[in-house]
């Protein structure tokens, strides 16, 4: 294994030829020791090609690496592998390795990717939470990206409906980006769920990282959601490679005054489908929730915090990226002193949590 971690992580010789190369000499092992006169002949490689090839035999150490990478509990998979997911291998720039800490989606389990603003809005926070955990409370597995927002919601949802759910990352498994996410990161490993990278152990975040990676949360789905988006924005990337694909998309529609609906109303526009509810797009899919609607609702009721007035408005404020006490305290209308009273009373009760100083999430 080795020699192929060896492979899978060199820099700077493309997927495609590295799946030519492996695929011409049978084996990674095969690869580490071709010899340089043989190696000048193959008519898929430049003399870049070659260059990359013999400087990677010099600049690793590939038995400490792959047992680093062992010891971190990291994963890897070729697509060569017969673990390598059959969605994935239809894609014709599939990437050629996939790392993993955790597990890889269910091949015969249905899976939806979830995508969106950053900065979204409490509509497009609710509607994404909403759907990830009712989808995941019928067994759908949601795929997304772990970034703020709209990525973060919908792997809570799908956590609180106690099901899967995977993040696709632009940087190494090992690195959790952004780090205020690390919480997230390690509930979704312990809940089943996993993190997986086309990039090798270390690989720090990088924007150009992140387009590529989009092609693999869609490519690991069977549908594609865009809860919130601007009409330029990197969640459309997802849903364009999702459409070449083959993927169904949809859309969440919103306020033809907001911003962060235009990239959704547009995509509705152009023929994707409309997130009415989450029990319809379950139809959509051809998933029965009849069976399981009445035991959440019980469970749910059972459960449910029961909270003051003044409590509830303050934490209907409070979501789950950081907002300030002077945020609260505007959105609300309560003086300042009966807030932090509120905050104070809702941190106790386990329902938020201070992150920094006077910022708070749910918790």
């Amino acid at each position: 294994m080795e020699y192929e971690y060896w492979l899978a992580t060199m820099e700077k010789l493309s997927d495609r030829k590295k799946y030519l190369l492996r695929e011409h000499m049978k084996s990674a092992k095969a690869v580490y020791y071709i010899e340089e006169t043989k190696l000048q002949k193959l008519p898929f490689l430049n003399e870049k090609d070659c260059h990359t090839i013999k400087q990677a035999r010099k600049d690793l150490d590939i038995y400490a690496s792959y047992a680093a990478s062992c010891k971190q509990g990291i994963r890897f998979i070729t697509v060569f592998s017969p673990d390598y997911p059959k969605r994935l291998k239809e894609l014709p720039d599939k990437p050629y390795a996939l790392f993993m800490k955790g597990s890889l989606p269910k091949e015969e389990a249905c899976s939806v990717a979830m995508v969106g603003a950053r900065r979204c809005t409490p509509y497009g926070e609710k509607h994404s939470y909403e759907f990830a955990r009712r989808l995941s409370e019928c067994g759908v597995q949601i795929i997304s990206g772990l970034a703020r927002g709209i990525d973060g919601m919908g792997h809570r949802g799908a956590l609180m409906g106690n099901g899967k759910t995977f993040a696709v990352m632009g940087n190494g498994v090992d690195i959790c980006y952004p780090r205020e996410h690390i919480g997230l990161y390690e509930d979704i490993l312990s809940c089943g769920g996993g993190i997986i990278s086309e990039f090798p152990p270390g690989t720090p975040p990088q924007g150009y990282h992140f387009p590529r990676r989009n092609r693999i949360i869609s490519g690991l789905s069977d549908a594609v959601l865009v809860m919130e988006a601007k009409e330029k924005s990197g969640s459309l990337i997802t849903a364009d490679a999702g459409l070449e694909q083959g993927k169904d998309v949809y859309a969440l529609p919103g306020p033809i005054d907001s911003a962060l609906s235009g990239g959704c109303n547009k995509l509705i526009a152009q023929g994707a489908g409309v997130l009415l509810s989450p029990e319809w797009l379950l139809e959509e899919l051809g998933i029965s929730s009849n069976d399981i609607s009445g035991k959440i609702s019980q469970k749910s009721t059972e459960t449910k915090k029961v909270l003051e007035t003044k409590e509830n408005m303050v934490y209907s404020s409070v979501c789950l990226h950081p907002k300030s006490v002077n945020e609260l305290i505007e959105e609300t209308r309560l003086p300042a002193k009966e807030v932090l009273g509120c905050l104070a009373a809702l941190e106790i009760e386990g329902a938020i949590r201070q992150v920094s100083k006077n910022y708070y999430v749910r918790a």
